[in-house]
Formats: C-alpha cells, structure tokens, sequence
C-alpha cells in the first residue's frame, strides 16, 4: 500500500506493445519460401548433368585402338590354327569314305590279302552279341575284335581265348560256347594272315620249342605257360592255373589230374587226353 503522501508518487505501469503478423501474409510468405526451395531445388537437378558429361568424355580413349589393331595378329593366327585342325578331320573323314565307299570297303572282307594300313578287317563268329566282319585299328587285340561285335554272351568261354593276342588283317576269332573246345591247332581263329602271329609267343620260349611241335603231345609238368596255351580248351588263365597248381602241389602224376585245377571238367579232359602227357 502506497501512501497519498508519498514525494515521489510512481506512475501507473506500462506494458510494451506487440506486433502481430496477419495470418493471409504469414501463408504468402510461406508459400514465397517453398517456391524458392524448389526452384533452387530444380537448377541444381538441372545442373547435375551437366557436370557428369565430362565423364563420358574422358572415356573414348585411344585404348581400342591398340586392343583393334592387336587382334588382328591374333585373328590371323585363328585362320592358320583352324586349317592346322582340318589335316586331323581329313584322315576320319577319309577313312570313313573308305568303309562307306563301294569300291574299297568290300575289296579288303573278301581277303584279297592286301595289308590294312588304316584298318584291320576281322572276322568275329561263336558266342558273340553281333557276329559278323568288323573293323579294327592296327594294333586291335583279340578283346577289342569282341567288344566290336557287341561282347561276349553268357554262355561264352572265354577262357579259351587269348584275349591279349594282336589281331591281323583278314583273320578270324571264334568265340567258343561252354562245354565247346576249339582245335588244338586252332584252324578257323585265325585266316591267311594269322600264321605269322602263331610263331610270335614261342621266341620267349625257344629252349621248349621242340616240345610244343605241332603234332606232338605236350608235359604238362614241363610245358610254360605259353606252351600250356595250345592244348585244346586252355587259355591264359587256365594256363596259368596249371602252373601254379603244378608249382604248389608238384608235378602232376596223370592227365587225370587236371581236373584238380579249378576250371578243368571232364569235358575238356577229354580232349586234353589226346593232346597233353605228363
């Protein structure tokens, strides 16, 4: 409370005055301000392309021009590998124009005794999927001739066979059935040109030459395993067979025995009997 008294009487207080904005002016200028940030907004978008041009620019470097002009050495060098790689085709191609051609292919099956370079010509018959003529590269032995015809059937003895022996041209393999012995010299294995390939495995044995002559029995407690082979029904594994019984067991004391060895029946003691000794 103030006294009426008072010498310095205070004044009533005043309140500083506020300015207010109009609202429709406060929208303008919002409005004024969002226009220009999008108009800034707009100039640096279309800006921004401008300045990666120079990029794309920099790009057309003299680099291809090398890599052209390299190539071409190598493009070169294509065309002369390509022809490099026809003289392989030409030989496959040549030799299946022989078999399909009219003229040769029959000419070498009717055994005009005419040596086969490119091929061998062999014919397959016994046991066999497909018998019938075949034809072998140089160096074919008795198992490809085989496989050629389709393989072996169930009932084939193979063990009769030498499979590993080298074929010759013109020659023929028979594939015996089981319970079937071929010969002892073996006429119908091999043609005209299959003697030569008979001499070839008794050079390793030449000291037991003498025993292993053509009408001749074989001992079978002295005969090698090569000498073995041609008595009637034994191949290399029963001949093998043999010789490894006769080495565990001693030497045998008939032919009778032979049927001690796994794979010898009586069927093929048989025809040992006239063939074999001891």
């Amino acid at each position: 409370m103030r006294l009426a008294c008072s010498t310095d009487p205070i004044g009533p207080e005043t309140h500083p005055r506020r300015l207010a904005i109009a609202p429709r002016a406060a929208i303008i200028t919002g409005v004024a301000l969002i226009v220009l940030a999008l108009l800034l907004a707009l100039r640096a978008v279309a800006l921004a392309p401008s300045v990666s041009a120079p990029a794309p620019t920099g790009t057309p470097a003299p680099a291809p021009v090398p890599t052209d002009g390299a190539a071409a050495p190598p493009a070169q060098a294509d065309p002369a590998g390509i022809a490099g790689a026809q003289p392989p085709a030409g030989p496959t191609a040549s030799s299946s124009t022989g078999a399909a051609g009219g003229g040769t292919a029959p000419a070498d099956p009717l055994g005009t005794g005419a040596p086969g370079q490119d091929r061998l010509v062999v014919h397959v018959a016994g046991a066999v999927q497909s018998p019938g003529v075949v034809l072998l590269r140089p160096g074919a032995r008795v198992v490809d001739a085989i496989e050629a015809a389709g393989g072996a059937t169930a009932e084939a003895d193979t063990d009769q066979l030498n499979l590993a022996r080298a074929l010759a041209d013109g020659e023929q393999v028979r594939v015996p059935r089981l319970g079937e012995t071929l010969p002892p010299q073996d006429p119908g294995r091999a043609g005209g040109q299959a003697a030569p390939s008979a001499p070839g495995p008794p050079p390793g044995d030449a000291a037991a030459g003498p025993q292993a002559a053509p009408g001749s029995r074989i001992n079978i407690n002295t005969a090698t395993a090569s000498q073995l082979e041609e008595l009637p029904g034994i191949g290399p594994a029963l001949a093998q067979r043999i010789v490894e019984h006769r080495q565990t067991h001693g030497p045998f004391a008939s032919v009778e025995d032979l049927t001690d060895v796994p794979g010898i029946g009586r069927a093929k003691l048989e025809a040992l009997k006239e063939a074999a000794t001891v």
